[in-house]
């Protein structure tokens, strides 16, 4: 056997951008599983998917030309139903030594764990590994994530697009193989305006330097390499620097297979509109970068890939700018007018939109989330008033042309239009500030006023989507309930703000109740005016008033826990220090923050397992103890050595950390704790807990329980105990 490197490259019409790394990634894998799968090595290197829009290709500098000898094993039925008395062979064995073609005599025999059996030991010659590439090529297609393959022609198979080209070389030989309608050759295209022309491929080697040559560069990452450095070069031309996000970068990756930037122009009269508007058309819409100056503001230059090294470059950057100018001119036109009317009066309109049909209209919600704002605002040192400011203005953009036009600007335009109108500059950020965190990476708000909108907007989101029946269940989320908690979690923590939650749920359901009463008596209002004008009189309406119980607050505060289980799992908190801190249910989640760092450096102590183990113990005596407990220990009651040495370090102990307890430093509290060790585990080496005498019992389970309480005041550390 010897190894011979191996390409495999399928040609196609161009495939969706969005899916092609997916794509890519999925068909080396599944060539590289089907190697493995039958025993065929291979020198992987560091190869990797190599893929353009208009093709799949998997290269490999070694693989083996034939599998290895294949051994097989098929179990025959055990000694004592293959064997009679006599030690003659049954129907049961004769039988399965047919249907192999031998004597029976020729069977071995192994042993399992119910007992000894005949088997059939083969050994055959491996296969040949050109005759199991097209059953390998298959089995990879078929499972990539293909949703909706597409058909062409009267064929019955189907792809992500129609396959036009399959290249199968293992060392210089080409592999016979027949796959969605193509027979494999070595001949590959080249690009699609640049080099028209079949590629000649004499061996897999040749693969990316005779493709380079024919104007395709087939590494997704060189692709990249070249669009940044192009990129930079061209805004380096202008005298800006380019703005390159890694979705915008990715998908023009995707776009081309031989990138030339081309640097292009707009008029300056459009960088009168907020500049967010403009990169959104750029990016989202053409792919293009934009350019900055030195401050980060939008210059008239940006800068498009052609997938082509024009001989009119001119002519290109005219054709990039005449696509992108009634896009800027809409945008302008929307921003003209959406300053005429004024953000103040922009929130006239929102009576008459729903937010949802049991919490009213999107008014309502402003509303609630005011009165939030200004309660939540004094207790982190925010201006009230603003905050009610802030609240009152921050949802009126979305009767804005601009956010009609562009969703995405929501809050941005909002900061936009109230600065045009005088809004203070505290006011116009928090009302931008009040959606972040608004993707999972995104940044929370970096003003305290625009923390506090974003906090008071989620808390009513929450309250309002459990209220109506609206949790999530399974992938259904339809008010974002989960990305809302997270959110709400994440400013409360990174904010440092120590917040009592279950306050603030309980503040925020309430006004929700209130509101859905109030749609209760406007619905019913609104059905008597018209029997009214039908003539027929119906009762006046009352309002069926109600709060949302305890269970209901615990429900919501446990759904944002949830979430948090998964952010600290993401920062590398154990599962048992989540669970530990979970346990005791903090009022306050910036509280709740620096209780998982202290069970982190506790656990890191020598003590830590020892005393979790303890704890752990202790939870259990207390349990199953019968009667009650006394509240006090008793020192006339400490008979034995240990336990009186342990109540006293208890005592101590108590002393110790009542301060540090108060002023939540609970690495101190817990590094102190940690020193009761020996005293513990004296105690439990020496001492009979459950005593017949029944005041020794009692004052020995109130000594337990004291020390457990101490113990637990952090965390329920007894989860550290394996």
């Amino acid at each position: 056997m010897s190894m011979q490197p191996l390409l495999i490259e399928l040609g196609v019409e161009e495939l969706p951008v969005k899916a092609l790394p997916g794509l890519a990634q999925a068909f080396f894998d599944g060539v590289i599983d089907g190697l493995a799968k039958r025993g065929i090595a291979f020198e992987r290197g560091d190869a990797k998917p190599l893929s353009t829009p208009r093709r799949l290709a998997v290269l490999l500098p070694g693989v083996e030309t034939e599998q290895p000898e294949q051994h097989s094993e098929v179990f025959g039925p055990y000694l004592n139903i293959a064997l009679d008395a006599n030690g003659e062979p049954t129907k049961a064995l004769a039988g399965f030594a047919a249907k192999a073609g031998i004597d029976w005599t020729q069977l071995e025999r192994t042993t399992d764990a119910k007992g000894e059996r005949f088997v059939l030991r083969s050994v055959t010659p491996g296969a040949r590994t050109a005759e199991l590439l097209q059953e390998i090529l298959r089995e990879a297609i078929a499972a990539m994530p293909i949703p909706k393959p597409m058909r062409w022609g009267a064929h019955e198979y189907g792809f992500a697009r129609p396959v036009h080209w399959l290249v199968l070389l293992h060392g210089k030989d080409v592999v016979p193989a027949e796959l969605l309608g193509l027979n494999s050759d070595r001949m590959s295209r080249g690009h699609r305006f640049m080099h028209d022309k079949q590629v000649w491929l004499s061996q897999p080697g040749d693969y990316v330097e005779s493709l380079q040559a024919a104007c395709v560069i087939v590494d997704a990452d060189a692709r990249r390499e070249r669009i940044v450095h192009e990129v930079n070069a061209a805004a380096a031309k202008a005298g800006g620097v380019a703005r390159i996000t890694d979705d915008n970068l990715e998908q023009v990756v995707n776009l081309v297979e031989w990138p030339a930037a081309v640097l292009c122009s707009f008029e300056r009269e459009f960088l009168a509109v907020p500049q967010e508007a403009l990169v959104e058309t750029m990016e989202v819409n053409q792919k293009f970068f934009p350019v900055l100056d030195g401050a980060g503001k939008l210059t008239e230059k940006f800068i498009g890939i052609a997938n082509i090294e024009s001989k009119d470059v001119a002519e290109v950057a005219k054709g990039y700018e005449r696509v992108i100018r009634p896009r800027f001119s809409d945008a302008k036109f929307f921003f003209d007018e959406d300053l005429k009317q004024g953000l103040v009066a922009m929130g006239d309109g929102l009576k008459t939109v729903t937010y949802q049909a049991k919490l009213g209209s999107v008014a309502d919600k402003v509303q609630r989330v005011g009165a939030l704002a200004q309660a939540i605002a004094p207790q982190v040192g925010a201006d009230p008033v603003q905050a009610r400011r802030a609240a009152e203005l921050a949802k009126n953009d979305l009767q804005s042309r601009m956010v009609g036009e562009f969703p995405e600007l929501q809050g941005i335009a909002g900061r936009h239009y109230a600065v045009a109108g005088g809004e203070s500059p505290a006011v116009a950020l928090a009302i931008d500030e009040a959606y972040q965190p608004r993707f999972a990476a995104d940044d929370i708000a970096a003003s305290n006023l625009g923390k506090v909108l974003a906090i008071a907007e989620r808390l009513d989101t929450l309250a309002g989507g459990f209220a109506a029946g609206l949790k999530p269940t399974g992938n259904k989320d339809p008010f974002a309930l989960r990305r809302n908690a997270l959110g709400l979690a994440r400013t409360i923590i990174e904010s440092g703000f120590d917040l009592d939650l279950p306050v603030l749920l309980h503040m925020a359901a309430e006004r929700v109740m209130f509101s859905m009463s109030e749609v209760v008596l406007r619905d019913k209002a609104r059905i008597g005016e018209e029997a009214k004008a039908r003539g027929v009189e119906v009762p006046a309406g009352h309002s069926n008033a109600r709060s949302l119980t305890d269970t209901r607050y615990t429900e919501i505060y446990d759904f944002i826990l949830d979430r948090l289980r998964g952010y600290y799992a993401d920062k590398g908190v154990p599962a048992t220090h989540f669970n530990a801190v979970a346990e005791l249910k903090p009022a306050s989640l910036y509280d709740f923050d620096r209780r998982i760092d202290a069970i982190g450096t506790f656990a890191q102590l020598p003590e830590a397992e020892a005393l979790a183990a303890a704890n752990k113990r202790i939870r259990n005596i207390l349990r199953k103890a019968e009667g009650v407990i006394p509240g006090q220990i008793d020192p006339s009651l400490l008979r034995e050595p240990a336990e009186s040495e342990l109540a006293e370090a208890v005592a101590a102990a108590i002393d110790d950390t009542n301060v540090a307890l108060s002023q939540k430093d609970y690495v101190a509290v817990l590094a102190r704790l940690a020193r009761l060790r020996p005293q513990v585990d004296a105690f439990f080496d020496k001492v009979m807990v459950n005593a017949d005498d029944a005041a020794l019992r009692g004052n020995r389970l109130a000594l337990l329980r004291t020390l457990g309480d101490r113990l637990g005041s952090v965390a329920a550390i007894e989860h550290l105990s394996n």
